[in-house]
This record gives structure tokens, sequence and C-alpha cells, in this order.
């Protein structure tokens, strides 16, 4: 449990697309939220007063180390870690270079890892750690080899920490979204490899009608209310899970 009244939240990426999503759900919830993040977004200029910024490449553990030492300095406790931060690329295989792996797993794996241990050295019992994970990390696609199997990769670490974790009594869970429209996925949809074409917004469109069992997407806000009840009480059997949102795109 919290020291404080108030429980606090970290969010790797925090500041933009689902990211920014989730921050503003936390917020509303009366969290404090830390956003570590590489630069600073109009939100910030919203003077919020339990919103903070702190200048992070998720790819370094040292850098994850930072974010969690100014939660704990700041508030006393850290009860949430959400590793949101992520990109998405499509490359076919036989242009995938090492410098792309790399790329890839560093932001999309590597970041989560760290995050993982950071955290964990921290937390105690009641504590959460939330994963944003993709519906890639369940199914491949084409063109999407390293990004699928980064996000694999997240489920993976995901359900092994559960069973690490759970004797110190912190639950850990991944978020599987399918496409949710921001402004990052319109531009990685329209990358010279991609499956949006020159129409994004229109493959996304036909995306949903052949695929969404609600005849809908996921919003954000959906990832984010997600993501917080994960975060609390209500979901304290709930571990090692890693938990589609997508309005029935892949039911399992």
């Amino acid at each position: 449990m919290s020291k404080n009244e108030q429980k606090s939240v970290i969010i790797t990426g925090g500041n933009k697309g689902i990211g920014e999503s989730i921050t503003r759900v936390f917020l509303a919830a009366n969290y404090h939220v830390f956003v570590g993040a590489r630069e600073r977004t109009a939100m910030f200029d919203e003077n919020v007063d339990n919103l903070h910024f702190v200048s992070t490449d998720v790819r370094k553990e040292s850098e994850h180390r930072k974010l969690v030492a100014y939660a704990c300095d700041t508030m006393g406790q850290l009860d949430v870690y959400i590793n949101n931060a992520g990109l998405s690329e499509w490359k076919p295989l036989a242009e995938i270079t090492e410098d792309f792996v790399d790329h890839l797993i560093d932001t999309n794996l590597k970041s989560v890892i760290w995050g993982c241990k950071a955290a964990a050295e921290v937390m105690t019992e009641g504590a959460a750690i939330i994963n944003i994970s993709s519906i890639a990390g369940k199914r491949g696609s084409t063109n999407n080899t390293v990004y699928c199997a980064s996000k694999f990769a997240v489920n993976g670490v995901t359900q092994s920490l559960a069973k690490e974790l759970g004797p110190m009594g912190i639950r850990i869970n991944a978020l599987c979204p399918v496409l949710v429209t921001t402004p990052g996925l319109l531009d990685a949809l329209a990358g010279e490899n991609a499956p949006g074409g020159d129409d994004p917004a229109a493959f996304i469109d036909n995306f949903r009608k052949a695929n969404a069992a609600l005849g809908r997407l996921p919003t954000g806000e959906e990832v984010g209310q997600m993501a917080h009840f994960l975060s609390g009480a209500g979901a304290s059997a709930i571990t090692g899970q890693c938990i589609n949102v997508d309005c029935g795109v892949f039911p399992q």
C-alpha cells in the first residue's frame, strides 16, 4: 500500500498517442503521474499539479533508474510502472538490417526489461507493472517480423516476471491493443513497406469493417482505463496475463 494518500505511476512515452491517453486517465484518477519521454509536449503546459516530466531515453537502464528515483524522491514510493514507450515500423525480410533490429529491440523490448527491473527494486506488496504490448505480440503479419518479435517477447517477459515477482506481491500484466488511431500510427502506416499505403485512414477503416466484432476499434482512453483497472485492488488476482484490447478482432 502507498504511504501517501495519492498513488504514483510512471508512464514511459506518456506524452503522445496511447501514452498520453493513459496519462490522462491516471491524472483523472488522482494519481501523481511521472512521464518519462524524450521531449515535453503541449500537455505539460496545462499546469497540472500532479503531472511531472522527466527527460528519458528508455533504451538505457540508467534512465529508468533515474526516473524511478525521481518518482520515489517526490512521492516516497512507486505504485505503478507502465512500460508504454515503443515504435512501429514495417520492413520486408530482405531489407532487415542489424541497425533496424537493434533499433526496434532496444526501444520495444529492452526498455521493458529495464523498466521492470528498476521498478521491481523499489516496489512493495500491492504494486503493479503494466507492459503495453500489441495484438502483434500474438500473431504475425507481413513485413512485420521484427516488430512482432519484439512484442511476442514483451508478452514472454510479462509471463515470466509474473512468476518471479509474484512472491513479492507485485503483479505484472500486458495489454495488447489492436490498431488505435493516433498521429504516430498513421505516420507508421504510411511508411514505405507498411500496409497503409497512400491512405492509412482508409486502411484502418477497412480493417475495422473486416475484423472488429464490435464494428469499431478501441480508443487510447479505453487502453488507459484497462491499465487503470489492472493497477487497482479490483484486479488483485490478475497477473501474468496478456489481455487483448481489440473490440473482438482476435477473440481468445
